[in-house]
This record gives C-alpha cells, structure tokens and sequence, in this order.
C-alpha cells in the first residue's frame, strides 16, 4: 500500500511511539532483563529514569526515535501487553482498521468522481491500487464482500456501509495479528 501519509497521520504514529517509549521507562529492571529490544534502548531507558521535567520529554522523544528506526515494534507491544496490559497494541490496531477503510473510500470516491466526469457508470469492480496489498496481507479479507460494501457506501453515503467495512476490516487485522501470535509463540517454543 504505497500511499502518501498526510503529516498529521505521521504525526499521530509517532506520538502513539512516543506513548511505547513513555511505558517503556516505568519499567522495573526486572522487566528489563526479559525486554526484547536491543541493549541500546535497555540502556536509555534506565538513564531516563533519573530525569525529570524537560530533560526527561526529550530523552523520551529520543528513545521513541531509537524505537522508530531499530526495533521490532510487534515485539515491544506485545511485551508491554504480556507485562503491563498496555492497550498500546490494540490502540494501533484500530488505527490501522480506520486507515485502510479509509483509503479504500478515498479510492473508490475518487474512480466514481473520475467514472462521473467521463459520464461512464461507475462498477464494483474499479481498478484499486489498495485491495491487493491489503489481501495479500490480511488473509481473511474477503474482496468480493469489501468491494460490495464500499460500493454501496460509495453510492450511498450510508453509515451503516462505513461501519461494516470497518468491522471486516478489524476482523481481518485481528485474525492477521492472532494467526501472528500463534507463529512467534511456536518459534519460541
């Protein structure tokens, strides 16, 4: 899915790293010795401890930055999970369901204006740029149901529409995450 990122979404994921690198420094040293990043960040987290005040926000932008560019971001989520119950993960979670129905009905709004202006009927089955990365990603997607569903939310501007492509969406990302799980569980064992 090679789609511009507008500089506030950019903004929001970094900030949601930001919120991993803030949990990260409320660790005990014992949750560190079982952390799964790098000795780097185990490191910085431990010096960001002793700060306080402004000192302490740019220390935490900076082990944000060295999460952004090095670590298993999977990783780390599911270990505050494990650890602390974050909500990081699920948080994410639903921010990638809302961006990828999005984009397909920014997609498919922008073929139906292009099918309009050349006075041509707008179909189900428009060329999409998002489907495949997304089906080839999230298996349990079902393209036929999606297309249908976007095509009437299209046509309609129906909430209902919107809200359903959502909840398959979300459906498929849980069953993708689940399935992953599963995977790196039987790697470790």
């Amino acid at each position: 899915m090679d789609e511009t990122i507008s500089r506030s979404e950019l903004k929001r994921r970094f900030k949601q790293i930001e919120d991993v690198a803030q949990e990260l420094t409320e660790l005990t040293d014992k949750d560190l010795k079982k952390f799964p990043g790098d000795e780097l960040v185990c490191l910085e987290i431990k010096a960001i401890r002793a700060l306080n005040g402004g000192a302490r926000k740019r220390q935490v932008k900076h082990l944000a930055k060295m999460l952004r560019q090095g670590s298993d971001m999977d990783a780390v989520y599911d270990f505050l999970s494990n650890r602390k119950g974050s909500q990081l993960k699920v948080k994410t979670q639903l921010h990638e369901a809302e961006h990828l129905r999005d984009a397909l009905i920014n997609e498919a709004m922008a073929d139906f204006q292009h099918c309009r202006s050349l006075q041509r009927e707008w179909e189900p089955d428009w060329k999409s740029e998002i489907f495949g990365p997304a089906l080839s990603k999230y298996q349990g997607l079902d393209e036929d149901a999606l297309r249908k569903t976007v095509y009437q939310y299209v046509k309609s501007h129906n909430r209902l529409y919107y809200r359903e492509l959502f909840r398959m969406v979300k459906a498929a990302i849980d069953n993708f995450e689940q399935s992953r799980r599963i995977d790196a569980s039987k790697d470790r064992a």
